[in-house]
């Protein structure tokens, strides 16, 4: 997208200021925090290396404050280069500058490693005494959710090994894939487009631009998928090795430990939605077949706006309007924290060579702000990915007075903000349109989110674990990935789907397999956790409880990382580890392609 279309179409776009971390790469002030954490974490070390055990409970809670201070201050540290690096990923000096922050952030944490292991070689009773002390008390959710680990921790000396060969093992791989993937470029009606512009092109309204940039996008992953391979076994093969040192039974164990959440929960989840592929995915896509004039669907076809409808361009402001207006009816407050973001330069949106292709929200520290990076080209899927990110920095601005250790959300409850933040701007665009036309393609637009969202997001989480239990016998190759990959899509997306040899190689694109295996699970849970969360603030409204909702709903975001998914859903009357749950969840998805069934 160029930059005349943007203040043409869009309005002008905002780009984030990064001062309120840093200056610059050369910043005094980033120079003086090294310098002054190198010295005091040194100094943390030699102050209570060994000596925990005979600490006081208050002296023990002074210990995590200072310990917490200084973790605040090298997390401040690595989300300004992580950010900068984000902004441009194919820039040489600003890569550069992040992998030497990661070096110069992990020299420094690795006299602060021990703390966490020797907390968790304490015995019960002897935490359970300290935290009678107030100064410690206040820590006691930190403490919890260190000491779930301990089973799995390794003896110090390896556990700092492990630390600091991490900058040239998965981290190291990771960078290159960003890199690879940064560089890319992809020959799609004459222009160079990056990987974010040419998946756009999959949702544009000709079938000749969505079928080159189908084919392109496949030629191109296809000419680099030996590396994605590598990388992709390399890592695999990483995490065998520590989750057999670190005893974990299944790949997938450690993320759900992280998650807080029980294996059992998880699997009530992925069975609920697996079985239900056949009345979701399905049924959905043989309907929008139909819409097509066939009975099946080229793959460059699943995400195309109906044929009889036109999506208008969204400029910037409309769309703030869009998502504040449906933030503030449900809580003016909450909206009021979401417009600190637009009043404030603390979003990125335009489209530019080197910049992330994705979008999120990065909290950064308590005692500064989040920031958002979208890649904004105005659709309404823009528009509702707004809202998602927006919903997790809101989140993040609410929990941050958590404090730096308490803040920071399981990834399962980390997307419930953004799912209802997107529900909520739905269900606004929604209500607000009655031409059928239109209203028909903004149900399927939400039903391909929701589809993209469960049960996408479900086969590649199975995806994962069929790739990381072969990957256990040996090195898979481009072709078996690919066949796994074609497999999962197919038994998920349905008979009305049809794909060729170039899709084969699709996996290869997506970066949560690389940064964060067996992450893509928490998009459903969120999902569906949402779907059942918003029936019961539908049902609320009915009876005039709606006030009260939202008062619960905001005290659930303030409260961090402090209370699990069980303690968070209870003033809801909500159960996630109740089948039913899930499914209710699932029903709302099902509402929606009977309503479009019922349009025709």
């Amino acid at each position: 997208m160029t930059a005349t279309t943007d203040t043409v179409s869009l309005g002008p776009l905002p780009t984030w200021d990064l001062s309120d971390l840093y200056a610059g790469p050369d910043s005094p002030a980033l120079n003086a925090d090294l310098d002054r954490v190198a010295r005091e974490a040194q100094a943390f070390h030699q102050r209570y290396a060994a000596k925990l055990p005979k600490l006081s409970g208050r002296e023990l809670g002074q210990a995590v404050e200072t310990y917490e201070a200084l973790d605040e201050t090298l997390t401040r540290i690595m989300s300004y280069a992580g950010l900068l690096y984000a902004g441009d990923q194919s820039n040489g000096a600003i890569a550069r500058f992040h992998q030497s922050m990661q070096e110069r952030v992990t020299a420094i944490s690795v006299h602060l490693l021990f703390f966490t292991l020797e907390l968790n070689q304490l015995e019960d009773k002897d935490i359970a005494a300290k935290l009678k002390a107030p100064e410690l008390r206040r820590y006691a959710a930190w403490l919890r959710d260190v000491r779930i680990f301990r089973p799995h921790q390794l003896s110090d000396e390896v556990e700092r090994f492990l630390h600091e060969k991490a900058v040239v093992g998965r981290t190291a791989w990771t960078r290159l894939f960003d890199e690879t993937m940064a560089s890319l470029r992809f020959r799609i009606d004459g222009r160079d487009l990056t990987s974010a512009e040419a998946l756009n092109l999959l949702s544009a309204p000709e079938t000749a631009t969505r079928q080159a940039a189908a084919l392109e996008i496949g030629a191109v992953l296809g000419r680099n998928i030996k590396l994605f391979t590598l990388i992709t076994n390399t890592l695999a093969k990483d995490k065998e090795i520590e989750d057999k040192w670190r005893r974990y039974d299944q790949p997938w164990s450690a993320r759900n430990l992280s998650n807080r959440v029980e294996d059992g929960v998880v699997e009530a989840l992925v069975g609920a939605v697996k079985d239900s592929y056949p009345q979701l995915s399905h049924r959905y896509y043989t309907l929008k077949a139909k819409w097509f004039g066939g009975d099946t669907l080229d793959y460059w076809d699943r995400n195309a706006p109906l044929p009889d409808g036109t999506e208008p361009t969204i400029p910037w402001e409309e769309a703030r309007e869009i998502v504040l207006s449906s933030y503030a009816r449900f809580s003016p407050d909450l909206a009021a924290v979401g417009r600190r973001f637009f009043d404030n330069a603390w979003i990125d949106a335009p489209v530019r060579p080197g910049k992330n292709p994705g979008a999120f929200a990065h909290p950064t520290v308590p005692s500064a702000h989040p920031y958002l990076l979208v890649n904004y080209m105005g659709k309404t899927r823009d528009v509702m990915t707004l809202a998602h990110e927006l919903g997790h920095g809101v989140h993040q601005v609410l929990a941050g007075a958590q404090g730096h250790l308490q803040s920071d959300t399981p990834l399962t409850l980390a997307e419930t903000a953004s799912v209802f933040g997107e529900m909520l701007t739905f269900r606004g665009l929604l209500a607000a349109e009655t031409h059928p036309a239109r209203r028909r393609a903004l149900l399927a637009g939400k039903v391909e989110d929701m589809l993209n969202t469960v049960v996408r997001q479900t086969a590649f989480y199975d995806f994962e674990r069929r790739v990381h239990a072969e990957r256990r016998q040996g090195e898979l190759s481009e072709d078996r990935l690919g066949q796994l990959w074609q497999a999962v899509q197919t038994e998920s997306l349905g008979p009305a789907l049809r794909f060729d040899e170039g899709y084969a190689t699709y996996w290869s694109y997506i970066p949560h397999f690389i940064h964060s295996p067996f992450y893509v699970y928490a998009y459903a849970f969120g999902d569906c956790l949402v779907n059942s969360l918003y029936a019961a603030f539908e049902e609320a409204t009915t009876h005039n409880g709606s006030d009260a909702f939202a008062r619960r709903y905001l005290e659930m975001l303030a409260a961090g990382g402090t209370k699990r998914h069980k303690e968070l859903l209870v003033p809801f009357g909500l159960d996630a580890t109740d089948p039913a749950f899930w499914h209710k969840g699932l029903g709302m998805l099902k509402g929606f392609i009977d309503e479009l069934e019922a349009l025709g």
